[in-house]
């Protein structure tokens, strides 16, 4: 009975912290709850975030707003062709002391922090880009020899820009699959540009205040972590991931004509994730089915890559994962 009462008590709890984060981050960015909803689990579940839309939408703010709330070391990359890789991790200095003697001291870059705006990610080389990897991976960073471990928690949020391909570099499918989300930043509708208008030309700028810690991210992830999935939700998860493959006769008809490669494993790790957080943020300790459907298209398009005829024709992964979802239903599972 204690016990019921203790784990009820650490559900509300959470769930009021992320409603308090929430509502802070509303002051300042109008619409768009669903990334903000999304980056907040990817940052619980340590996870990193894919980010597209069209400039002016408020992409860095969302960032930035986010660190704040949650009172995390911020830092921003601006991606460029001449972009380094030690620009990014950091790179040794060779000093000399009073008594001629040197030494290598480590200068640490900007991916040493909490949140990581990667900002135009795709205008950098795929050598600069793959700096990345293995912070992203394993929450280290290596140079020369050593390997230095990053500060959890360590959210990556890059940006790309869909509507410029001159000068961009396509990220590696390997960096792609890293992200636990790709997210679509939307255009704002009449009612959300007008209030966007009424803040950002008044002369004052809303203030945010950090309601959540360092510490208590980490211990939402611990609890997010032991969120209840039950043998049926993992067949389902499975049975999506499969789905999205042209090689299976039980995929729908368009995955086997304009599919090339479906999703990896880490994608089916990333939906059943993602929902376990999800869950978590709306005061449940088990995931249920329209967890994972909520997270499907964030969580997967990304990793569904199109053959030259789906290309061809026009069709998106989004539509591509819809038609998966439609066609694997939870109970034709368990039955199976």
């Amino acid at each position: 009975m204690n016990e019921n009462a203790s784990i009820d008590g650490r559900l509300r709890d959470a769930a009021e912290t992320l409603e308090a984060v929430r509502g802070q981050i509303s002051r300042v960015m109008v619409g768009q709850e669903p990334l903000v909803e999304a980056c907040l689990i990817a940052l619980l579940s340590g996870g990193h975030v894919l980010l597209e839309g069209v400039p002016g939408l408020g992409k860095t703010e969302l960032v930035k707003t986010i660190a704040r709330t949650l009172d995390l070391e911020f830092a921003r990359i601006q991606f460029t062709p001449d972009l380094l890789p030690m620009d990014i991790t950091g790179t040794h200095v060779l000093l000399e002391g009073r008594g001629g003697e040197r030494t290598f001291d480590f200068r640490p870059g900007p991916i040493f922090s909490n949140v990581l705006l990667a900002d135009e990610i795709n205008r950098a080389t795929p050598k600069t880009q793959s700096a990345m990897l293995e912070a992203m991976q394993e929450s280290s960073v290596t140079v020369g020899r050593e390997t230095y471990p990053l500060a959890p928690p360590f959210l990556v949020i890059a940006t790309q820009n869909p509507i410029e391909m001159e000068g961009t570099y396509p990220l590696p499918e390997a960096q792609i699959d890293r992200f636990l989300f790709k997210l679509i930043a939307q255009y704002p509708d009449a009612e959300q540009l007008s209030a966007i208008l009424e803040r950002t030309t008044s002369g004052t700028s809303p203030e945010v205040e950090a309601v959540m810690s360092p510490e208590r991210v980490l211990e939402l992830r611990k609890l997010g972590l032991d969120v209840h999935v039950t043998p049926s939700i993992r067949k389902f998860v499975v049975a999506l991931v499969l789905a999205t493959h042209p090689d299976r006769e039980d995929s729908p008809p368009e995955v086997q004509r304009f599919v090339r490669y479906g999703a990896s494993p880490r994608g089916g790790q990333s939906l059943l994730l993602a929902a376990k957080f999800l869950a978590l943020s709306r005061g449940r300790l088990h995931v249920a089915e329209e967890d994972v459907r909520h997270v499907l298209a964030p969580a997967l398009r990304h990793r569904v890559l199109l053959n030259f005829e789906g290309e061809a024709e026009g069709i998106s992964t989004d539509t591509i994962i819809a038609l998966v979802g439609k066609k694997v239903k939870l109970e034709t599972v368990i039955e199976g």
